[in-house]
């Protein structure tokens, strides 16, 4: 479990650092834009590749992009 939330924390700073923007939310929001996305990313395309703490890298990435994407959206549009 806590071997999730390290890679889930690490994939969300790469989706972040991918995109050029801070996750809303700081390290929390790491880890929920990892873990979520991770979750998304399997959903839609599947496990494929390598993977570290029994989450496939390449998926969950892509995945921890788009909500880290759909998160900015909404923050934009509330504040």
């Amino acid at each position: 479990m806590i071997w999730s939330l390290i890679v889930g924390g690490l994939i969300g700073w790469l989706a972040g650092i991918i995109l050029g923007r801070d996750v809303p939310g700081g390290v929390i929001g790491n880890i929920v834009a990892g873990l979520v996305g991770s979750w998304l990313g399997t959903a839609l395309l599947s496990d494929f590749g390598p993977s570290l703490g029994g989450m496939a890298i390449i998926p969950s990435l892509i995945g921890a992009v788009l909500i880290i994407l759909i998160f900015s959206w909404i923050a934009r549009k509330m504040g």
